[in-house]
C-alpha cells in the first residue's frame, strides 16, 4: 500500500519561500514519477511539476518555471518541492502524488497518477 504524507505548508509573505517535502511508504517502483499538484479554492486541480523516481528528468508547469524545483532523496523516500518568489496567485493546498503502475515513458507528460497525499495548506499573502 502506498502512502504519501506531505508537510511543510503554511502561511508566507508575496516573495519569500517555502519547502514542501513528501513522505512516501510503500511499493515504488523505479520507472515512477512523483508529482506536485496544486488546488486552489474554487478551480480545478493542476500540475505543479513531476520528476522521475530514478532519473533526472522534470517538468513543470509555466507558472512555476524558474521558481520551483523539484527534487527527491531516495534514500529518505522522500520527494521536495522548493518554492521560490511565491506569489499570492500560488495559494492552494497542494497535494504529492505517485503515478500509477511501472510502465515507463520516455515522456514525463504521459504518467498519470492514482496515489494522493492529504494535501498540504500553502498561503501566500500580498
Amino acid at each position: 500500500q502506498v502512502q504519501l504524507v506531505e508537510s511543510g505548508g503554511g502561511l508566507v509573505q508575496a516573495g519569500g519561500s517555502m519547502r514542501l517535502s513528501c513522505a512516501a511508504s510503500g511499493r515504488i517502483f523505479s520507472s515512477n514519477v512523483m508529482a506536485w499538484f496544486r488546488q486552489a479554492p474554487g478551480k480545478e486541480r493542476e500540475f505543479v511539476a513531476a520528476i522521475r523516481w530514478n532519473g533526472d528528468s522534470t517538468l513543470y508547469t509555466d507558472s512555476v518555471k524558474g521558481r520551483f524545483t523539484i527534487s527527491r532523496d531516495n534514500a529518505k523516500n522522500t520527494v521536495y518541492l522548493q518554492m521560490n518568489s511565491l506569489k499570492p496567485e500560488d495559494t492552494a493546498v497542494y497535494y504529492c502524488a505517485r503515478s500509477l503502475g511501472s510502465t515507463y515513458y520516455s515522456s514525463l507528460q504521459k504518467y498519470e497518477y492514482g496515489y494522493w497525499g492529504q494535501g498540504t495548506q500553502v498561503t501566500v499573502s500580498s
